[in-house]
């Protein structure tokens, strides 16, 4: 399973969503996904849920309870502070896809820095 976790500033715009999304499937090698994930309370953002609808996926949200406390690779104080993480879509990547997840990519920058994305998939034994 392959999820897409994405932050997101209060007036991004969908632009910025699309953007940090595009660099960050780029960046996997793969344009393939089965849903897109944020914290709850912003699960609920009209740019969030549009999004999810363009593109004909979930739009999923994790609890900040299930996100606090991971361990993320990229750090931002602010994000600590509010959500006890490192780096949102990165700990809500993670957490969507479960206990066996890695990261493929770790968080990316939308263009006009209001958005971000990580790629989180469960790793797969190879036959």
């Amino acid at each position: 399973m392959r999820i897409v976790g994405i932050g997101f500033r209060g007036g991004a715009a969908m632009s910025s969503l699309q953007d940090a999304l595009t660099r960050a499937l780029e960046a996997s090698g793969e344009a393939t996904f089965d849903a897109i994930v944020t914290e709850s309370a912003k699960s609920r953002a009209p740019v969030f849920r549009e999004l999810a609808q363009v593109l004909s996926v979930p739009g999923l949200g994790v609890r900040t309870e299930d996100m606090a406390g991971m361990i993320t690779p990229t750090q931002s104080q602010r994000i600590l502070d509010r959500f006890g993480t490192g780096s949102l879509c990165e700990a809500a990547a993670l957490a969507a896809a479960g206990p066996e997840a890695v990261l493929i990519v770790a968080r990316v920058v939308s263009g006009d820095g209001m958005a971000t994305a990580a790629v989180a998939d469960v790793q797969r034994e190879k036959a």
